[in-house]
């Protein structure tokens, strides 16, 4: 997720797009640039770090331009550094551009424009839309041609804008399935990723759709449709935002802001103190007994710990639901009982805490909000640091709390002496790898889901199988289609089917399976066999897997194909998938997606 923000005017503008792009800096976090024009020539400053230290470090606001694009980075291609950051120039230095998404075909592109001379500096899709538009111009001396052509050869999901000086007081731009959307002033335009970029000066937008381009000036704008050429007239939107609304981003709901915050919310995870983490462990490894507690989402996070542990650790530590805890759970002196709460204000698990102390059992908990009940209640507490959640459904906290729980039973593992260094070190390069692994899909695939979802919405019986660890995220994926689109799902382990549920089997039942890696030899196995066990009944399958090259492709009545990725973080990426389809079923449906109902949410904003 990265922002682009842009403003071309009358006057000085240098002010103004440090404000736009300041305001998308939640889009990305790792490097800011801006490239704006002087009379004949671009200035461009870049660099990592956050928006206001690269505009302090490069004295960006002392630059005096009317016309300027800028960008802040979420790395997606290439490493984090000033090389890899946005604007990227043409060879020649005319063209500035700055691009969200990805260029799917960029290599062979890359590959191609290699051979005709034009070199990179950076490792990144970006850099060969600039190349590009320097190619297509020199051939017809014409930039919206260039463009054009460019537009048409390039692959994948973009919002891109650029300036060039053969039109200094123009900006370019256009999308594909990323957003982008036009600021209208008077003697003053913006481009933007989202409202926040221009909200500040003027309440006029542009929406863009998936193959316009627009060319813009300080006093007209002009959206045109790619294929064709033709102008469209665009309707004015004005933006009527409360306090509430602003909040989004620009995004239509919180569960999509909040699916799409993940990739920071993992890396805030993994940012957390060792020390903290530590002590946690330091707990499981002295305590006799143990048990995971959790509700509803946090209850099957606390059955992921049960496997990743078991894994990992080589130690059975039972999940309980909080609301069942005092009718199973058998605790003393010796035992832990280890809690996750989102809101750390959660009734059932805040009584089952309260019931362990008095038993004098040790207590511990992952919660999201400092200063809360729960998190002031445990002898230990891991702060997930995962911002607030504001949907009733909740996405990144639950995916943050499997991540620290992948960490904590590593650690324990390590000290434990059932993985060696070499693998504890190879599982933490896994998890360093998922946000950018989970970005990418968000960038590549949510089109697809989104259709799938579209294609499928009325479907209404929802069978979510998983074997293993595969069988948690069944669960989760499943609860959140019942949560947000009001459609029956019930997640199961694959081997339930043949007793009993195979019954069920028909027009109206629809199955969705979680396939692991074929790494994990037994577990597809096995998997792949409930798959058939379905399709032998003439059951709908849709099967969410990685990439196998068209393997066993004749199972499934529709397939997602993820990339391969380390058998650790597998069941993850799993998961976002399972909140996309939920989230855009719903949608579809035209559930209440934040507010479903019935259901509700404490919610503390920090």
């Amino acid at each position: 997720m990265c922002g682009i923000s842009g403003v071309v005017g009358l006057k000085n503008i240098s002010q103004l797009l440090f404000e736009g792009i300041k305001n998308l800096e939640y889009r990305g976090y790792d490097s800011c640039g801006v490239a704006m024009m002087n009379k004949t020539h671009l200035i461009i400053k870049k660099d990592v770090g956050e928006v206001e230290e690269v505009y302090r470090k490069h004295n960006i606001l002392q630059q005096k331009s009317n016309i300027g694009i800028a960008h802040t980075r979420w790395a997606t291609h290439g490493k984090v550094n000033q090389n890899n950051t946005h604007p990227f120039t043409s060879v020649d230095g005319n063209f500035a551009v700055v691009h969200n998404g990805i260029i799917s075909n960029y290599h062979k592109l890359r590959d191609q424009l290699n051979k005709e001379g034009y070199k990179f500096v950076s490792e990144t899709d970006t850099e060969v839309i600039a190349h590009l538009l320097q190619k297509f111009f020199k051939k017809n001396r014409n930039i919206e041609k260039a463009l054009v052509r460019t537009l048409n050869l390039i692959e994948g999901t973009f919002a891109l804008a650029f300036i060039c000086t053969y039109l200094p007081d123009h900006i370019f731009c256009a999308k594909r399935e990323s957003p982008l959307m036009l600021g209208v002033g008077d003697e003053i335009k913006f481009v933007g990723s989202d409202f926040n970029a221009f909200i500040d000066y003027t309440k006029n937008a542009v929406i863009l759709d998936d193959g316009e381009y627009a060319i813009i000036s300080r006093d007209s704008f002009t959206v045109k449709n790619v294929l064709n050429g033709e102008e469209i007239i665009k309707p004015i939107t004005k933006i009527e935002w409360d306090s509430e609304t602003s909040k989004k981003g620009g995004y239509p709901h919180y569960m999509l802001k909040e699916i799409y915050e993940q990739p920071q919310t993992i890396s805030n995870a993994l940012d957390l103190e060792n020390s903290n983490l530590d002590q946690v462990v330091k707990m499981f490894a002295k305590a006799e007994s143990s048990y995971f507690l959790g509700v509803g989402t946090t209850f099957y996070v606390a059955k992921y710990a049960q496997y990743i542990f078991s894994e990992l650790t080589q130690k059975h530590i039972p999940p309980i639901s909080s609301d069942e805890f005092l009718s199973l759970a058998n605790v003393n002196k010796k035992t832990l009982v280890f809690a996750m709460s989102q809101s750390g204000e959660t009734f059932d698990t805040s009584s089952a805490l309260k019931y362990s102390r008095s038993k004098g059992a040790k207590t511990a908990a992952i919660v999201n909000v400092m200063g809360s009940s729960i998190a002031r209640m445990v002898d230990e507490v891991i702060l997930q640091g995962s911002g607030p959640e504001i949907c009733v459904i909740s996405t990144k906290a639950a995916l943050s709390q499997m991540v620290i729980l992948t960490l904590l039973a590593m650690k324990l593992g390590l000290k434990d002496k059932v993985i060696t260094k070499k693998t504890y070190q190879g599982h933490l390069e896994s998890l360093k790898e998922l946000p950018g692994i989970i970005q990418g899909i968000l960038n590549e695939r949510s089109g697809f889901i989104h259709r799938l979802a579209n294609k499928h919405c009325k479907n209404k019986n929802w069978l979510y199988l998983g074997r293993g660890i595969y069988y948690p995220i069944a669960l989760e994926s499943a609860l959140k289609m019942k949560e947000v689109a009001y459609v029956h799902a019930e997640g199961m382990p694959g081997g339930f089917l043949k007793h009993g549920t195979l019954a069920m089997i028909d027009d109206d039942v629809s199955s969705i399976v979680f396939v692991p890696p074929e790494e994990k030899k037994d577990l597809y196995q096995s998997t792949i066999h409930s798959i058939e066990e379905i399709r032998a009944r003439s059951g709908f399958v849709l099967g969410i897997h990685f990439n196998e090259q068209g393997k066993n492709h004749q199972l499934f009545s529709e397939e997602l194909i993820l990339p391969n990725v380390p058998s650790l973080i597998a069941p993850l990426i799993q998961l976002v998938i399972g909140q996309l389809f939920a989230y855009f079923t719903a949608t579809s449906l035209k559930r209440n997606v934040d507010k479903p109902r019935s259901l509700a949410k404490s919610v503390t904003v920090g």
